[in-house]
């Protein structure tokens, strides 16, 4: 494959995985980070001692300033965008809905939901056929609790997810005849930081005896899914979320 990749949130984790596959199919890549340079550096850095080529780009995916600013770089570093990876997100407080403050529903929902649609935004600008654009692939990564519920933990980021996952539907219906195809990854209990970040750094391993397949997946596993997805291999494929939770 071919082209120009942006991972948002991609100096960790899902996103990191997803940019180093990504570079190691053939796309230059677009590493953007909220905080963490050092990060975003290793990955590039990695990419770019691979033969690759890879920019890192601060951005908060929340902010559609920052977003837009984002693609414009890009566009002017690596070319107009072919493959978008929505990745950037984050679960908020943990705790019972009446514990929960406006605010951080609020961020939850503008970083994991409304940030998506700027981005696609953005991307569609670039993909279209009507715009001029070859067309593109738009992957958005959801959760396992868009569908579980997230009861008792994170009530607002389960049903963030699942507006992204309704978003997906939409979004590939849309778009469809244009050349861009839309698709997402529903991720299950997967061995990364973002449990440590909830305050619960057992959670994958506490949690692996209740998945039939008896373990927590990985940060690779995801990427390998998202990537098939933008590859010629899924040109069928639009409009959907693909779970990948070990049978969760």
């Amino acid at each position: 494959m071919s082209g120009v990749l942006i991972v948002t949130g991609a100096s960790r984790g899902i996103g990191a995985a997803c940019a180093l596959l990504g570079a190691a199919q053939g796309f230059k890549v677009c590493v953007n980070y909220h905080s963490s340079a050092d990060r975003a550096d290793a990955v590039v850095a990695e990419i770019e001692a691979a033969g690759g080529q890879a920019i890192a780009i601060a951005g908060d995916m929340g902010a559609e300033a920052d977003i837009i600013r984002l693609f414009e770089r890009v566009d002017t570093a690596l070319g107009p965008v072919t493959a978008l990876i929505n990745n950037a997100g984050m679960t908020g407080n943990v705790g019972r809905l009446e514990d929960m403050t406006v605010a951080d529903m609020a961020d939850v929902f503008c970083l994991n939901l409304i940030g998506p649609f700027i981005c696609a935004r953005e991307a569609v600008k670039r993909m279209s056929r009507e715009h001029g654009g070859a067309g593109g692939a738009i992957i958005n990564i959801s959760s396992a609790a868009a569908r579980l519920g997230g009861a008792n933990q994170y009530l607002h980021y389960a049903a963030s997810k699942g507006g992204l996952e309704t978003f997906t539907k939409g979004l590939g219906l849309e778009v469809a005849g244009q050349g861009i195809r839309v698709a997402g990854v529903q991720p299950g209990v997967i061995d990364t930081e973002i449990h440590a970040r909830m305050g619960m750094p057992d959670r994958a391993a506490d949690l692996a005896p209740s998945i039939p397949l008896q373990r927590a997946g990985t940060a690779e596993e995801i990427a390998q899914t998202a990537l098939w997805l933008i590859s010629d291999g899924a040109s069928y494929i639009t409009g959907t979320t693909i779970e990948v939770t070990g049978g969760r």
